[in-house]
């Protein structure tokens, strides 16, 4: 039974992602300009490198044809180039994705660091003075726009008190190494280099981004997180292990805990894939060198290799999360798997 849920699962997953490979060809033909450009990345380029161009890409050839060799390219590494830059699109993906997933990666951690436990505690207490304090300070962040929130921490933080850098990931008098384009694990790999000084100040930077990002899946994971644990608590078995002299923490921690966590880590999945998207403005705002920031960049800058290779990098990584997610909480609630093939 796990085995034909695993084979359909990736089934959709491959069938997912050719459609994305499709949609991001496509945007060859529907970006302005010449086709060999928009492949290439090449401009100025002369009557021979054209020519050389038109062969590779197969652009005389059939519709069919072209999409072959795009999808060669792909496997190849062979992004193009930017139009800005003259580097190519691989090489940009690689050096600044990981920014943005580290980013996300301790966004998310202190969304569920806060967030499972305070849904807890406000089921716990439910319409209780904690249940409406949480209730209200959830609602309150989840109704604050991303780019406000990151303003008004600026001028308060930064600006006001001088507590935190406004921008960029590391301070320009630390010199690290990129092994792995993760600033935390890099300053790790050189061994805590100036004294350790620069491993506080990477974390003095990420600290006012992390903050802004995780605001939005803090305040849906503590209303999930709360309704899924009252909607445990309702059950017959809590009512009978409440009826035999269980107080309140036993409850929750023995019997209700594990049942009512099972739905919240497919949204915790779910949630890393929104922050993919709600770190493109967070980057923006505090000039983040992440993939998001650089996006955004070349659609002001017209760039449409970049523009299409950044965009089939995210929905790529989105979409692994997505299926890795469903997967996870399949193997841990075979009750989901069950519902799946349409059986209760």
């Amino acid at each position: 039974m796990f085995a034909k849920y695993a084979y359909r699962r990736l089934s959709l997953l491959c069938f997912m992602l050719f459609t994305l490979t499709i949609f991001t060809f496509a945007l060859n033909y529907l970006f302005p300009g010449e086709l060999v450009t928009n492949f290439s990345g090449e401009v100025n380029s002369s009557y021979a490198q054209t020519q050389a161009l038109v062969e590779k890409y197969r652009i005389e050839e059939n519709i069919f044809v072209q999409y072959g060799a795009f999808m060669a390219r792909m496997f190849e590494g062979d992004w193009g180039l930017s139009l800005s830059s003259g580097q190519p699109v691989l090489s940009h993906v690689q050096h600044l994705f990981p920014a943005t997933l580290e980013l996300c990666l301790y966004a998310l951690t202190v969304a569920v660091i806060i967030g499972v436990p305070s849904g807890v505690i406000a089921s716990a207490y439910h319409k209780k003075w904690p249940d409406k304090l949480i209730n209200s300070l959830s609602l309150m962040g989840f109704s604050i726009p991303v780019f406000w929130l990151a303003l008004l921490l600026i001028m308060a933080f930064c600006l006001g008190l001088g507590l935190f850098p406004m921008s960029g990931r590391i301070g320009l008098l630390y010199e690290i190494q990129p092994v792995t384009h993760f600033i935390l694990i890099d300053i790790y790999l050189e061994g805590f280099p100036y004294g350790g000084a620069a491993f506080w100040d990477a974390l003095h930077h990420l600290a006012l981004p992390t903050v802004v990002l995780a605001m939005y899946p803090t305040t849906v994971l503590i209303r999930f997180t709360r309704d899924s644990m009252l909607e445990v608590l309702d059950q017959n078995y809590i009512k009978t292990a409440r009826a035999k002299g269980l107080n309140r923490s036993q409850l929750i921690i023995h019997h209700a805990l594990r049942n009512a966590l099972l739905p919240v880590i497919k949204q915790i999945g779910l949630q890393f894939s929104t922050l993919i998207t709600l770190a493109m403005i967070t980057e923006v705002i505090f000039s983040w060198p992440g993939i998001g920031r650089w996006l955004i960049e070349s659609i002001y800058q017209r760039d449409y290799p970049a523009i299409q290779g950044g965009l089939l990098a995210v929905s790529f990584f989105v979409i692994i999360a997505n299926m890795l997610s469903d997967f996870i909480h399949s193997i841990l609630d075979p009750l989901a798997r069950n519902q799946a093939h349409g059986k209760v």
